[in-house]
């Protein structure tokens, strides 16, 4: 929501990075646009077979949200040509490889068979959303099944992050219980006296082989991060309350999470039961709310209209500066 951020620095950036990638890579036999040789971080300790002639489902991961946003901010701007340039490049791509049972691989001829600290054949679900919960059938199926095999594959070879990273993944498919188990291992199991993430299971309790203690700061901010997906969603064109968050949590409260499109929201939940909610507009604009109670009391409203819906949902057409404060009503 900010044009000029938009203009001088998001889009030349985004730009810059596809132009690259449109002239690195090139069209297969089949018409599928492809690297000249592809990888997924630390695979098989980066010997050579970690290093593909197909492209990788993490490489393809990037490279879709890249040309995806190149397409989408050109579009904001007004680039109509720009967009529908990046939007065929994007269509060049091909889907990303799966097992028979609807699993994340690493790679078109390499199964995720094997206990690793990086998630990287999941990036496609978190952090880049590019497989939604919220698109239900295939998607939902993906999700599930590539989290199942995480865990079933197990944690011999994890690290911390690894543990702050599962939270945020089963946060995505709406499992608040698995999200906050994984937290507290995290917490209880990979992070110093002083909070710093020790990267190795510091309780010796089988969480991982390893218990050595190098420090890497990024297993906080995943933590921090999961914490909040938990907490509010709206990566999937919509804002959602709460929407991972485990049912013994009966008495929780949050304020001024960001949403995407500049909205700050609090919220606040008693007896198991979400029972207020506030949404703050910094900049204007419009937004979807998915309805956390049945019937709900205007608190408060000040440049703010809201169009009700049949399906659950809420449009909030906002000014800039523009607040409302719902209750739930049934309370």
């Amino acid at each position: 929501m900010d044009k000029a951020f938009l203009k001088n620095s998001a889009y030349p950036w985004i730009k810059d990075v596809c132009v690259f990638l449109e002239k690195l890579t090139a069209l297969d036999e089949n018409g599928h646009r492809k690297l000249p040789i592809s990888s997924s971080p630390e695979i098989n300790d980066n010997n050579i077979s970690a290093w593909f002639l197909q492209n990788t489902n993490y490489d393809l991961a990037l490279m879709k949200i890249n040309f995806h946003m190149a397409s989408a901010l050109a579009l904001e701007l007004g680039l109509t040509g720009e967009a529908e340039h990046w939007k065929k490049i994007l269509s060049q791509f091909d889907d990303f490889a799966l097992s028979d049972k609807n699993e994340l691989m690493f790679a078109p001829s390499m199964a995720y068979n094997q206990s690793h600290r990086h998630f990287s054949n999941a990036m496609a679900i978190h952090p880049l959303g590019l497989i939604k919960y919220e698109d239900g059938g295939r998607a939902d199926s993906i999700i599930k099944n590539t989290i199942h095999l995480l865990d079933s594959i197990g944690p011999d070879l994890w690290c911390g992050y690894s543990y702050s990273w599962l939270a945020n993944l089963k946060a995505r498919a709406k499992d608040g219980a698995g999200a906050a188990n994984a937290l507290e291992i995290f917490a209880k199991a990979f992070c110093l006296p002083n909070s710093f993430h020790a990267n190795g299971d510091q309780t010796k309790s089988g969480y991982s082989k390893f218990t050595y203690r190098p420090f890497t700061l990024e297993g906080n901010f995943a933590f921090a991060a999961g914490l909040q997906e938990m907490l509010l969603q709206s990566y999937a064109g919509f804002i959602e309350i709460m929407p991972a968050v485990p049912s013994t949590w009966k008495n929780i409260s949050f304020k001024q999470l960001r949403a995407e499109g500049a909205f700050l929201v609090d919220a606040k939940k008693t007896d198991g039961q979400i029972d207020e909610i506030k949404i703050v507009s910094e900049k204007g604009g419009e937004t979807k709310l998915k309805m956390p109670f049945e019937k709900w009391d205007i608190i408060s409203r000040k440049e703010v209209t809201i169009q009700n819906t049949d399906d659950g949902f809420v449009t909030l057409i906002c000014g800039k500066g523009g607040q409302v404060v719902l209750k739930n009503k049934i309370r």
